[in-house]
């Protein structure tokens, strides 16, 4: 069974694509035992700003990539 070049690289990057979301979820969990521990200790306005910064930029580490991979594989992937 022979695969051709496109259809491998995109088996490829739909893998790396949710290998990705599979990471950052587990880094929300765990996260969450620090966020619970802000919670705990009252959460100074401080230490709730870095906790919604920290899961904005988890949020954006996994939505960019995938609008990336999206575009790239568009790109190499359409007859020219």
């Amino acid at each position: 069974m022979a695969f051709d070049l496109p259809t491998l690289i995109r088996a490829l990057l739909r893998t790396g694509a949710v290998l990705m979301i599979l990471n950052e979820i587990r880094g929300l969990i765990l996260a969450a035992p620090v966020f619970y521990g802000i919670y705990q200790a009252g959460g100074s306005l401080m230490a709730i700003w870095l906790g919604i910064c920290s899961l904005g930029g988890i949020a954006l580490s996994v939505i960019v990539p995938t609008f990336v991979l999206r575009r790239v594989s568009r790109k190499q992937l359409s007859p020219q």
